[in-house]
């Protein structure tokens, strides 16, 4: 008798287990089945506070900020995708666009996001340019319909506006339609937006992020509860010992971790990359297209890859847009390394040698240029300057830091120019930009080239493809524009890079390109179970 009591509450524990085994499990599978994980560590430095007006305009924090902040659109893997707006069309052959807002999304701090936000949001960014807005001057005027809609209508129809007026963060009004100065507006309340992430932690000082998830978010199921950025000072051993769970990976160290089932290896579409920049604006030889085509015939772009980039990359193409994007013209001019063809096109324009090493225009002055360049590019000015002293080119380096270049840059003061730039794979509209250098253009300082001296007749061709919403005869007007800069040689693109990224699948595996960029980690995207829930 002593022993059925102990039987009976043996079974009833089983029993009781048994059932919360029953409940719990599908719990733990649906986590594990979407990828989730408690925290992503990356590595960090400091790009700004990520407000859309604070941040620094380079990638790093611009991506940063699209954590907190959404847009009508988003970025998907194949293009562009329904966001804050769940539909959208394009009337009046592309001068009016009507978006139709979602709705049930809330701000970070409760409040409902409406129409009226949106429309304050385009109308703020035509007053108050944000660090990461393309809409400059070109709307008219943004009406709200209904409820749920809204309707832009630019000044002049615009091809590009769909993804510029797509990707343009939208900030709550409540907060700010009586900031004046949004720049400097770097409160808490600067960082609430409807995003899958809240800030919950910043270090100018230490370049330390962190974002957790926003419980509220009215999107995709967020996999990943907690990302930070914390600083790495040798980042392949901070991912070996865990502390960073992923890292750009040089060609030479790939055989360490491709023989490794623990990693998963990925390679980056050629979206990134390098040109070396002609300061137009200033009077003197970088006017003249023969010098620019001699710089072209006398810099070894293959030599650029194997010594720079270690072979993780594309050659550069005269027609700038890279091989990889979808509008990339297969016939324009290609110049081989030629040093002789180089002697020959100084040899025409004026710059002889006369028994020295460096060559002489007609005014008796050096063919010299200062190359501005930044960090590890110092590597890359050096083999630019020998190839170029090998043809009569002298070239003084002034290294800085990548702050001041992009600032020099922006203001016009250099010669020439080393400068990266992460938005090749972006609309070709980016174009305009690089062959005038009209950084109007661009809020990146990367994105602007020389400055204004295209020719009529390219103008025309750059201007005519911005008007132009036919998707085929848009693309043909691209395709002439690629072959025309590449006679004009408004810049030379040195290479793209196509890196490896390495993660380890066991803990995360839900990172993605975005359709025109080349980072994983920097998709907002790559945080959210997305194509479950579109």
């Amino acid at each position: 008798m002593a022993y059925k009591p102990a039987s009976y509450a043996l079974r009833r524990c089983i029993v009781i287990l048994a059932l919360c085994l029953f409940f719990l499990v599908p719990t733990l599978n649906a986590g594990t089945s979407s990828g989730q994980v408690e925290i992503i560590r990356l590595a960090g430095g400091d790009w700004g506070y990520p407000s859309p007006y604070a941040h620094y305009p380079r990638g790093p924090g611009g991506f940063k900020m699209c954590m907190i902040f959404d847009s009508l659109l988003e970025r998907g893997d194949q293009g562009l995708i329904p966001w804050l707006a769940t539909s959208w069309q394009v009337e009046d052959h592309g001068k009016a666009y009507i978006f139709t807002v979602r709705k049930g999304v809330k701000w970070h701090d409760g409040t409902p996001m409406t129409p009226e936000d949106v429309a304050f949001s385009l109308n703020y960014a035509g007053r108050f340019p944000m660090t990461w807005s393309y809409v400059f001057d070109r709307i008219d005027r943004v009406e709200i319909l209904d409820d749920d809609r809204i309707k832009v209508t630019l000044k002049t129809p615009t091809a590009s506006m769909l993804y510029s007026l797509g990707i343009s963060r939208i900030i709550p009004k409540h907060i700010w339609e009586k900031v004046d100065n949004p720049k400097t507006f770097t409160t808490p309340e600067a960082v609430i937006g409807t995003g899958p992430y809240r800030l919950t932690g910043y270090s100018r000082e230490h370049g330390t992020y962190r974002f957790e998830r926003f419980k509220d978010f009215w999107g995709p199921a967020v996999r990943v509860n907690r990302l930070e950025f914390i600083p790495v000072s040798e980042p392949i051993l901070a991912y070996q010992k865990h502390e960073i769970d992923m890292i750009r990976v040089s060609p030479d160290l790939l055989p360490k971790f491709e023989t490794d089932p623990e990693h998963r290896i990925l390679k980056s579409p050629g979206f990134w990359g390098y040109r070396l920049l002609f300061n137009r604006n200033l009077p003197g030889p970088a006017q003249i297209t023969q010098v620019r085509r001699a710089f072209t015939h006398a810099v070894d772009l293959d030599e650029l890859v194997a010594k720079v980039a270690r072979g993780a990359a594309l050659p550069g193409r005269a027609g700038i847009l890279p091989p990889d994007h979808v509008m990339a013209a297969q016939n324009v001019r290609a110049y081989e390394f030629n040093p002789e063809k180089a002697g020959r096109l100084l040899d025409q324009a004026g710059f002889t040698l006369n028994g020295g090493s460096v060559r002489t225009g007609a005014d008796g002055k050096p063919l010299a240029f200062d190359l501005l360049c930044a960090g590890d590019e110092v590597r890359m000015a050096q083999i630019l300057k020998q190839r170029l002293a090998d043809v009569g080119v002298e070239i003084s380096i002034k290294s800085c830091n990548g702050k001041t270049r992009d600032s020099r840059v922006r203001n016009q003061n250099y010669d020439l120019a080393i400068i990266g730039h992460g938005g090749w794979g972006g609309d070709p509209d980016y174009l305009i930009a690089h062959c005038t250098g009209d950084i109007k253009q661009s809020s990146s300082p990367s994105a602007s080239g020389g400055s204004g001296l295209a020719s009529p007749a390219l103008m025309k061709l750059l201007n005519a493809q911005r008007s132009q919403t036919d998707p085929e005869k848009r693309r043909d007007l691209v395709v002439k524009i690629q072959q025309m800069a590449a006679e004009e040689v408004p810049e030379i693109p040195l290479f793209y890079t196509t890196g490896y990224t390495t993660f380890r699948p066991a803990k995360y595996d839900g990172w993605m390109f975005m359709f025109d960029h080349h980072s994983l980690e920097h998709s907002k995207l790559s945080y959210l179970d997305w194509k479950t829930w579109r």
